[in-house]
């Protein structure tokens, strides 16, 4: 299916299309920001993401702008991939840039080999403990709010798949408090609620020397790539809208419904359904392209997930 974006004007209200933005996110903006932009340029307050991205990241946030905010949960699920730079030698206390550096380690005589080794330790199915400065709730708490508040705790780990880790560059360099430092530019392809500032942190710390991610760039959410993205300042010109059917389309399985199944589906009745080989959100569509609504199946009957049509 296309993934090409129809363009449609900033409107007032509702006049905003039902679908999907997708913004090529600042550094410095948090994803909460980008949303309350998002609700100014659009000119509605029926905006959300899916997937947060931290400040210092940029890149791929989508955004769902009226009807298309019930898709986001769904989307939110599907696999990213990031390009960014991890420094050996520095732990932080945020696993990034922007935190306070904690430890330096002459990182300078770290051989390509044991990095080679380190990346493989990190790829597959993995256990993952999630940085503590994250939106991670712990007994109902964010773990960031418990940081700043002093508190001692520790955050489970958590089974994440890393499908590629990839090292495409090594530069020896010298950080800001003279120490000698490796810094590695890498690709990741990971299922969601991966942190690759964790990576880089345990990635560090199978080598001795500690490590920390300075840049980060999401290229992809799912089928929806940076090419696809526009800046803030893009959209505040012209408004670029993927619509709400052709989003489901790029990111689901689809099935077609004649107008006698579709009026059956929106009225609630389990109809049959075809078997998709995965599990998962189907896309249905009616007559004329309809987008009806997101379906999976259980017991060989389609259950609701969420009506659009």
């Amino acid at each position: 299916m296309s993934q090409h974006s129809n363009t449609a004007p900033a409107a007032t209200g509702s006049g905003t299309r039902d679908g999907l933005v997708i913004v090529d996110k600042p550094a410095g903006f948090t994803s909460h920001d980008v949303v309350a932009k998002m609700r100014g340029i659009a000119r509605t307050r029926r905006v959300g993401h899916a997937g947060t991205l931290d400040p210092m990241a940029t890149g791929v946030l989508v955004l769902g702008v009226q009807k298309a905010t019930k898709l986001l949960g769904h989307l939110a699920l599907t696999e990213k991939e990031y390009l960014g730079t991890i420094r050996l030698g520095q732990n932080t206390v945020t696993d990034d840039a922007e935190g306070e550096i904690t430890s330096s380690t002459d990182a300078s005589g770290i051989a390509r080999d044991a990095i080679d080794v380190g990346v493989a330790g990190l790829t597959g199915a993995i256990m993952q403990v999630p940085s503590k400065v994250s939106a991670i709730k712990i007994d109902g708490k964010r773990s960031y709010a418990r940081v700043r508040g002093g508190e001692e705790f520790d955050i489970p780990a958590r089974p994440v798949t890393v499908s590629q880790f990839t090292v495409h560059d090594v530069r020896e360099a010298v950080a800001d408090d003279g120490t000698p430092v490796t810094d590695l530019v890498v690709s990741v392809v990971c299922s969601s609620g991966t942190y690759i500032r964790a990576l880089a942190r345990d990635l560090g710390g199978g080598l001795g020397v500690g490590g920390h991610l300075t840049a980060l760039r999401r290229t992809r959410v799912g089928p929806y790539k940076l090419d696809a993205a526009r800046t803030l300042d893009q959209h505040q010109e012209k408004l670029t809208v993927m619509p709400i059917g052709e989003a489901a389309a790029a990111a689901f399985p689809r099935w077609d419904v004649d107008a006698k199944r579709a009026r059956l589906l929106l009225n609630g009745v389990r109809l049959d359904m075809p078997e998709y080989g995965t599990e998962g959100p189907v896309a249905v569509f009616g007559p004329e392209e309809r987008f009806l609504a997101l379906v999976e199946q259980h017991r060989g009957k389609a259950k609701s997930l969420a009506v659009f049509g």
